[in-house]
């Protein structure tokens, strides 16, 4: 008996935190993520990635944020993802999701650069990211960035050298230019397979931050992330479908500012 009662409780907590992903997305200040208390202000948001499926597995509650209040986004991915050798199809699949994303295909650019080759124990080049980084801030007059933090959710070495690079970029950027770098921040076990119900979690600590440090991002379609993951494939095994269903961010996305 007691142990249907704990499932009924599971089973209502999750219904009830998928209907908040319906409602407005929370940051400490209650100002809008990308607003700062003033009249909607259109912005050119650039998500770097390293490997196609990172933006649907992890970045999908931002994505649909962006477009659904009508920022411009570029998707700039670090690489095909050719660690199995199906760089090509990992990188039409991209594509794919894109669309379903509504990332504008124009606006996506893949690369596949010799030092930055898929996998484990592949150390990326910092400052030849933070080069590359600035050069699409700069034709695409990109005003706020958008990636992984230094832990990369997985702790996938590639993920971490993205962080690092634009953190080479912010650090030695001597312009004018008025950039928002924000970092995805990563999340214990528990938490990151607690699905819909980490978004209580995220809005309790964001409430910790300092105002316009930490906004929560919730998504509010979770159905378009699962779609966009499915055009991956080569990629949608039974583990990763696990993922995506049990995957906390799959509903929300904690941003904090890099300073």
């Amino acid at each position: 008996m007691a142990w249907l009662l704990i499932i009924i409780s599971v089973v209502l907590v999750w219904v009830a935190s998928l209907c908040k992903t319906r409602q407005a997305s929370f940051s400490p200040s209650k100002t809008v993520f990308l607003n700062n208390g003033e009249a909607l202000q259109k912005r050119n948001v650039l998500l770097v990635i390293a490997h196609p499926d990172d933006e649907s597995m992890f970045f999908s509650p931002t994505i649909n944020f962006l477009n659904s209040r009508g920022h411009n986004l570029h998707l700039l991915c670090m690489s095909t993802g050719n660690a199995d050798g199906m760089g090509n199809i990992r990188k039409e699949e991209l594509y794919q999701a894109s669309a379903i994303l509504k990332v504008p295909l124009q606006q996506v650019k893949i690369l596949d650069h010799p030092d930055f080759q898929d996998g484990f124990g592949k150390v990326w080049n910092h400052a030849l990211l933070a080069k590359i980084i600035e050069e699409e801030v700069i034709a695409h007059a990109i005003d706020t960035i958008i990636t992984f933090d230094d832990y990369g959710v997985s702790g996938h070495c590639n993920h971490i050298d993205v962080h690092r690079g634009l953190c080479r970029m912010l650090l030695h950027d001597t312009s004018e230019r008025n950039i928002e770098a924000w970092e995805l921040v990563s999340t214990n076990i528990l938490r990151k397979y607690s699905g819909p119900i980490d978004i209580w979690l995220s809005i309790l600590s964001s409430m910790c931050y300092p105002s316009e440090n930490m906004h929560c991002l919730l998504n509010e379609n979770p159905r378009k992330s699962f779609l966009a993951m499915a055009q991956h494939r080569s990629q949608w095994v039974w583990f990763r479908k696990l993922f995506v269903s049990f995957s906390s961010y799959t509903y929300v996305n904690r941003l904090r500012k890099i300073k």
